[in-house]
């Protein structure tokens, strides 16, 4: 077997660009229920999603959001329902956008944060 012939992960993490670290720090936490803390041990300031990286993770960054409609979509699990996971979003500024979307594993509700960038909900079900 070739390292081609390997299978490997495709995501390796994630980068969300933010105008406000702080608020975006509080977004976040609130809606995932994530520890949010910031690291200034590196080039730029960063605030990791999880700290322990193992698996695929990511964190948030100071940075130009794209235009709205225009960036990629990062979909994170909830510790929930999605149902609680939509009220948090409104409740912490977001915007939703559209869902719920059924799947066979799960199902997700699109969402805005609070630069506009495009994320997703994503419910583990099955």
């Amino acid at each position: 077997m070739t390292a081609s012939d390997t299978p490997r992960q495709v995501l390796v993490w994630a980068e969300i660009p933010v105008s406000d670290m702080e608020k975006a720090m509080a977004f976040y936490a609130k809606v995932f229920d994530y520890e949010m803390t910031l690291d200034t041990s590196g080039p730029n300031p960063i605030s990791f999603f999880n700290n322990d990286m193992n698996g695929t993770g990511g964190h948030l960054y100071p940075g130009k959001p794209a235009a709205e409609g225009q960036g990629p979509t990062v979909h994170l699990q909830i510790p929930d329902t999605l149902e609680d996971a939509t009220k948090r979003v409104a409740e912490a500024g977001g915007t939703l956008i559209g869902g719920p979307v059924p799947l066979p594993v799960g199902r997700f509700h699109y969402a805005q944060d609070l630069d506009g960038n495009s994320i997703g909900l994503f419910e583990v079900t099955a």
